[in-house]
């Protein structure tokens, strides 16, 4: 199991290091594949891979470029610790196992998703639609956490074995919640004449409900809808920003909600459900 956690982590600094890749090329329609090395977004000089260690190469270096020495941002660190963090927490809990590869996609997903959203207020379709594929291509392998498809399915007459019932559980999850945020946004520019949701926030919804399943991913959408709107009311009061023009990184908050809800939230939507 020792060997287990030291690969997860290793494996989480790795994938956090392409993680901000994408970060930074993918919201400038950059490829992720070209150059192959990273650059420094400063000098654009390539990145030797004695310079590129996760963490290891930005503590050594002192936090600047060895050859311009212009500072490198401490997202780049961050994006990889928090990464390692969360795949070696997820082996920790589950083992090496299916359900914990899945989760750990998961979290690498929405890391991606929370850092590009604070940096660059984008959330990449190659992480939300190719992570709702990607969701639903797990849930016939690894059951979704959900029983409201299987008791619609059950009601109307079906009796579908284990993995279309864990399939229809993804795909409910991902659409019901989707098609409800932006139901809702439509709603706010009707009201207010203006865009108040964008349509990545609609995207990632649907990503999150192919992984985690409706209740889930509405448990998710209450959490990341409190925290942005407490956050931002005194991020806005202390910066002094103006709230009618201010543009929430909401897909920030989801994410964080959803690393939350994916790694403690079923004990909490077991219980609920369990007052019904």
């Amino acid at each position: 199991m020792i060997i287990a956690d030291i690969y997860a982590f290793v494996l989480g600094l790795v994938i956090g290091s392409f993680l901000n890749v994408c970060i930074y090329r993918l919201p400038r329609d950059l490829s992720v594949v070209r150059p192959s090395r990273s650059f420094c977004p400063a000098c654009e000089h390539q990145i030797a891979w004695y310079d590129n260690i996760p963490v290891l190469s930005y503590l050594l270096l002192g936090r600047r470029c060895r050859h311009c020495h212009q500072p490198i941002s401490g997202r780049y660190a961050m994006v990889e610790l928090l990464t390692a963090l969360l795949f070696l927490m997820i082996v920790v809990a589950l083992g090496p196992t299916a359900m914990a590869a899945k989760l750990c996609v998961l979290c690498a997903l929405l890391v991606g998703l929370v850092f590009t959203d604070l940096e660059s207020l984008i959330l990449p379709d190659e992480f939300t639609l190719g992570g709702t594929v990607i969701g639903l291509i797990f849930a016939w392998f690894v059951p979704v956490d959900d029983i409201i498809a299987h008791l619609m399915l059950t009601i109307a007459g079906f009796r579908p074995g284990p993995q279309w019932a864990s399939v229809a559980e993804s795909v409910t999850g991902a659409v019901v919640p989707a098609g409800l945020l932006a139901l809702g946004g439509l709603l706010f520019e009707k009201i207010r004449h203006k865009e108040g949701l964008g349509l990545g926030d609609v995207k990632m919804m649907a990503m999150l409900g192919a992984f985690l399943g409706l209740r889930a991913t509405l448990l998710t959408l209450v959490l990341g809808s409190v925290a942005g709107s407490v956050i931002g009311i005194i991020y806005i009061y202390v910066a002094k920003k103006d709230a009618a023009t201010y543009e929430l990184p909401f897909g920030a908050f989801l994410g964080f909600a959803g690393i939350v809800v994916a790694l403690a939230g079923a004990p909490v939507i077991h219980w609920y459900w369990g007052l019904l």
